[in-house]
């Protein structure tokens, strides 16, 4: 039984995520559709990030089994074909080994948020940037996120809804730099809890604006509480930009 790694991009604008749900198109349901049109055969495709309703994907990894051997060339133009007309794109196609898992497998996982800073609405990025109208000081906002790389139990910057067994994670990289009107934040880790990431790009915008000093965002992450998280960041400006496997 052959495994599909595929590599994929989508705007997540019109999807309710990631994970297949009842309330409207996810990446998963369209997948799994477009392999049934593709092969006949009704599969589970698992993907290495379960993204948010909104959230993008520039290099989001997934893989599925089928009975039937495709060539990934085949798969790749097929199930371009059959997902439209939703904005996911099938990247490239491969036959993976037979252990390999797209969640399980996975080293590490980099996210890029963007900031648009500047006065007049975007019109081209509109969805997929968090446009913020008032300056920001980015060099303060890297300065700040020192304190949340490495080994920390991220409770404050963890979704109440998150399924996680453990908040303590280890962040490897957490960037903040100027990129013309936009502030982009990187970050890099194994793994993420629910909502981390935007829920530290919402804390880092205070300390931007100069409402938070660095000492407040450590002081955060040391509470262990999320009731000290700053407001959580939209999802617009969010993107799962590439996975890592050794």
């Amino acid at each position: 039984m052959p495994r599909y790694r595929l590599t994929l991009e989508y705007d997540g604008g019109a999807l309710v995520g990631w994970q297949r749900q009842d309330n409207g198109p996810s990446v998963q349901g369209v997948l799994e559709d477009a392999i049934e049109k593709l092969s006949s055969e009704r599969v589970t495709v698992h993907g290495a990030g379960r993204t948010d309703a909104g959230v993008h994907a520039l290099g989001q990894v997934a893989h599925f089994e089928l009975e039937k051997d495709f060539a990934p060339d085949r798969i790749r133009d097929g199930l371009n074909h059959f997902v439209r007309p939703a904005a996911i794109t099938v990247l490239d196609a491969a036959v993976a080994a037979p252990d390999f898992h797209a969640r399980f497998s996975a080293t590490r996982r980099h996210y890029l948020y963007r900031i648009l800073v500047r006065r007049p609405p975007p019109a081209l990025e509109r969805g997929r940037v968090w446009h913020v109208v008032h300056e920001l000081d980015a060099e303060a906002m890297h300065h700040a996120a020192r304190a949340l790389v490495g080994q920390h139990d991220f409770t404050t910057f963890r979704a109440a809804e998150c399924q996680a067994k453990s908040p303590a994670k280890t962040l490897d990289r957490l960037d903040v730099r100027r990129a013309a009107d936009e502030i982009h934040i990187e970050a890099s880790a194994r793994s993420f809890l629910h909502h981390q990431v935007r829920s530290m790009v919402g804390s880092l915008k205070l300390v931007g604006e100069g409402k938070w000093r660095a000492r407040d965002l450590a002081d955060a992450l040391a509470a262990k509480d999320r009731s000290r998280c700053g407001p959580v960041a939209p999802p617009d400006g969010l993107y799962l930009v590439r996975v890592d496997y050794n």
